[in-house]
């Protein structure tokens, strides 16, 4: 059911510091048409166009210079019209029947004056008629046929009475407006026409000049909930009569707001007692007094406005009986003029109000804020004393001891209340607090911390516009580690380069503003510790100097801690450059802001890790080139990009991609093209970036295309010189091994494996004979079989034949590398080069190197043709210097021995 915005109380107080102007709209040249709907407003019409889509179901031509609505006809799907501020003097008895499902007429502000039942005979679809500002005179039972009515306005039409019809009529009519008329009394029949309507609930009867009240005019809309007397004036002793005829009505809404209660005595409001209000409205009446016991009528009250009145006195009994009140408005209620002492609230005024909610007392002026002022109020949540003139210089902890028996209180907001100290323990008693607003004040103290002690549950802190009088410790919020929201633009003096920084207890810190603070020195830990951080406003202090290369110590880097940042805010800062790390690991953030500043040129990747940024604010600097490397990651996923008036460089080489960009993106650039202007060359000076013609960087693209062919093949060059140079070896032999194994891969290996007679062949020099019998030979203790030369050649058979022969009944070959070896020609000429022809054929296991010397890759090379690198790790062995390594020795050497040759 609707119900007018009239009659709602606020539920929070809601200021505003300035006035509305009247705003003069220019005529439009064209209807604009979408989605149904056809706005042919402010055009200046005498008529309806003709021309609009047949399909649409809204049309507004409000505004104009219409006589008649004689081409309505045309769109039969019609369902709402707004024909008002015209000059219509009728309604065309065909209107209706032309449009059958019109269901809202707005015809107000026009010049209809007769109006009887045949205009509205066809109109039975009606649900909403405006015909207020007209000059009606009602003939017979015009609106007996609107059957479908819910809302009917016939306001400022100097219309006599009440009554708008003599017969039971509009059967589903809730709201009914009568402001402005010339209506001076309600006669006991007046709304007998509404008798029928079971779902009438709101009568609107603002602004005017009621003089009597007949008994029972009320009686046949007893449904009634909203009444509505705003600017209405009504006597002092009409209000009680008033009241008497609303008893038994269902009212529970009631504005009696500028009706010219000036005082209020406690049978004022009597009547009511027997309805169920919940909202009363009496506020702007310039009240001075409210006798104890007003109130006593409203058990079922919940919310009361009292704002913009005059009252001078408070007591305890001044809201008695309103034991069921969530909400009071006090806005301006208490008010000190030039010639009268501050008003007075006494201890206890509230008590009766237990089950109070919401306590607004904004722009309200008393005396002092008592011991008891605010006992009892046992349910309050949220405290507004905003702008109010309390008194109240030092706050102490026994200011608000009242509120300790407010367990749920929430909010408590003392912005600007003249607040020049706080002491020690200031807000102690208020252990459940959330949010504590203190900006617009006169702070001006040290905070050592304990000033906010026992604020267990704080989330939110402002204590901004305190005139720059405030100075920090690493104390200062150690008893708050809840905060969330901490506001201190425009409050803080001296330096923030604390050690630990201030803010480091803060770990769910979420909201950090200290803007407007002249902030020039602060260290890399300001920041350490806030990890939860998601908004950092520090714009207009004086931070570019530690952002300086030429810093000493280098740049401070203090945002390096606050990586979860969504919102950064730089402004005028007189930043000339970012370093190259400053924001690195932003990965969150979502909105940049560095308006104001002196940047111009940019590290190449200083935003490449701003990945997720959708908004980003940097004119008003001194950028010249916007270049792919430094802009292309934050601009490929920007919903809004706001670089206006900077003096860009308009050439190919400073802003061809970004005139590419600007012309083809999807991204919303206010200001463009208008306020992105080239200031370099002269041919471009002061004209739009917008008329760049990038056709004249197109004789660079065959160059750029040739400089990357032709550094591709001096790179690929240089890379195989350096690949044939350093590991042309390796790519030999494994070439040849995979040669070999593709001409030997038919043989079968199980014949392969069985045709060795030993298990090695041991190569060494004469010199290492010693060391091979000594350390080899008793391996074959345990059913090895070496081949040595010296020991088991067939004599008259040529050496050569034998190298070859043994060397291939042989499954590995043991080469004892020392430099004497290196120096046998029959080593370096021939038995190495069988062996690794051998290593080709099988397998690089089948090759076994035992160092007793140091010997380098390079002599291993030359003299034998041998690397390290061509053989599996446990194939090299180095002999140990220590006898108690020896034993893992030779176990290294029977795992090497009883590896297998089998390609794989």
């Amino acid at each position: 059911m609707e119900r007018v915005k009239l009659i709602l109380l606020p539920l929070l107080c809601i200021c505003f510091h300035g006035h509305c102007a009247g705003t003069a709209y220019p005529h439009k040249s064209k209807c604009t048409i979408g989605n149904n709907k056809a706005d042919c407003s402010l055009m200046n019409l005498d008529a309806v166009p003709t021309d609009l889509p047949k399909n649409i179901t809204t049309l507004d031509v409000s505004h104009n210079r219409l006589k008649n609505l004689s081409s309505l006809h045309l769109y039969s799907n019609l369902m709402n019209i707004d024909a008002s501020y015209n000059s219509l003097k009728i309604i065309e008895e065909d209107l209706c029947i032309s449009l059958p499902h019109l269901q809202s007429f707005n015809m107000q502000h026009n010049e209809v004056h007769l109006l009887n039942e045949k205009d509205l005979k066809n109109c039975s679809h009606l649900t909403r008629l405006d015909l207020s500002y007209n000059r009606l005179k009602l003939i017979g039972e015009p609106f007996s046929v609107l059957k479908s009515l819910t809302w009917l306005d016939v306001s400022w039409n100097t219309l006599k009475s009440a009554k708008s019809g003599t017969q039971p009529q509009l059967p589903n009519l809730v709201t009914l407006a009568l402001s402005g008329n010339e209506i001076s009394e309600l006669q006991k029949n007046d709304f007998s026409f509404l008798s029928n309507s079971s779902v009438f609930r709101v009568l609107i009867l603002s602004s005017l000049s009621l003089k009597k009240v007949e008994n029972g005019c009320f009686q046949t809309i007893a449904r009634l909930t909203d009444l509505v007397l705003d600017y209405s004036k009504i006597s002092l002793q009409l209000t009680p009569s008033l009241c008497e005829e609303l008893a038994g009505t269902a009212l529970r809404n009631l504005s009696l707001k500028n009706t010219q209660q000036v005082t209020l005595s406690n049978t004022t409001f009597q009547g009511l007692d027997k309805t169920n209000i919940t909202v009363l409205d009496l506020s702007s009446n310039t009240m001075t007094k409210i006798a104890n016991g007003t109130f006593q009528w409203f058990p079922r009250l919940e919310s009361l406005s009292l704002g913009h009145n005059s009252l001078k006195h408070l007591t305890k009994d001044t809201f008695l009986g309103l034991g069921n009140l969530r909400q009071l408005n006090l806005q301006k209620a208490l008010i000190k003029s030039h010639s009268s002492s501050l008003p007075i609230i006494e201890d206890f005024s509230f008590s009766h109000l237990v089950q109070l909610e919401h306590l607004c007392m904004t722009d309200t002026a008393f005396r002092e804020i008592t011991e008891h002022i605010f006992s009892g109020l046992l349910n309050l949540k949220t405290l507004d004393l905003s702008w109010s003139i309390t008194g109240l210089k030092t706050v102490t902890n026994t200011t608000f001891a009242s509120l300790q028996e407010s367990p749920h209180l929430q909010t408590l907001n003392l912005t600007a209340t003249g607040i020049n100290k706080l002491a020690p323990g200031a807000f102690s008693s208020l252990g459940n607090l959330t949010t504590l607003l203190l900006s617009h004040n006169f702070i001006n103290q040290q905070l050592k911390g304990h000033e906010l002690e026992g604020l267990s549950n704080i989330k939110e802190l402002d204590m901004s516009e305190n005139q720059q009088s405030i100075s920090l410790t690493n104390t200062s919020f150690i008893h708050v580690p809840t905060l969330r929201t901490l506001k201190l633009g425009r409050a803080v003096k001296g330096t923030l380069d604390i050690e630990p920084s201030p803010f480091r207890p803060l770990v769910n810190l979420t909201i950090l503003d200290l803007n407007n603070n002249n902030i020039a020195n602060i260290n890399a830990g300001l920041l350490k510790g806030l990890y939860n951080l998601k908004v950092l406003k520090m714009q207009h202090n004086n931070l570019a100097r530690l952002w300086k290369t030429a810093n000493p110590g280098g740049p401070v880097l203090f945002l390096k801690d606050a990586t979860k940042l969504s919102a950064l805010d730089l402004d005028y800062n007189g930043l000339d450059e970012i370093p190259l790390n400053a924001l690195r690991g932003f990965f969150e953030l979502r909105e940049l802001s560095l308006r104001g500043n002196l940047l111009d040129q940019l590290h190449a990747s200083v935003f490449d890790d701003l990945q997720s940024l959708k908004y980003l604010h940097l004119q008003k600097n001194l950028i010249t080139s916007v270049l792919r490397v430094t802009f292309g990651v934050p601009l490929s996923n920007l919903t809004e990009l706001y670089m206006d008036h900077n003096p860009f460089d308009c050439t190919c080489e400073s802003i061809l991609w970004f005139s590419e960009w600007l012309n083809s993106t999807n991204v919303s650039v206010p200001g463009f093209p208008q306020s992105y202007i080239c200031n370099t060359p002269n041919a471009y000076f002061n004209r739009s970036v917008m008329d760049f013609d990038p056709l004249s960087c197109k004789d660079m693209t065959p160059f750029k295309a040739l400089y990357i062919m032709s550094s591709t093949a001096v790179l690929m060059l240089l890379f195989t010189a350096f690949l044939l140079h350093f590991q042309g070896w390796r790519i030999q032999f494994f070439w040849s091994i995979m040669v070999n194994r593709m001409l030997g891969s038919l043989k079968d290996e199980r014949i392969t494996e069985g045709r060795y007679a030993y298990d090695a062949y041991i190569i060494h020099s004469a010199e290492d004979r010693p060391w091979v019998e000594r350390s080899l030979l008793p391996l074959e203790d345990e059913k090895l079989i070496f081949f040595l030369e010296d020991r088991d050649a067939v004599p008259g058979v040529s050496q050569l034949d034998a190298i070859v022969e043994n060397m291939g009944r042989s499954r590995k070959i043991i080469f004892v590398i020392t430099e004497m070896l290196l120096k046998d020609p029959w080593c370096r000429q021939f038995k190495a080069h069988h062996a690794h022809h051998q290593v080709m054929e099988d397998n690089r296991d089948s090759l076994i190197l035992i160092f007793l010397q140091d010997v380098t890759d390079y002599n291993l090379n030359r003299s034998l043709y041998l690397r390290r690198g061509m053989l599996k790790p446990h194939c090299v062995l180095n002999w140990p210097l220590h006898r108690e390594r020896i034993p893992a020795f030779h176990e290294k050497l029977r795992s090497a021995l009883a590896s297998t040759n089998r390609v794989n």
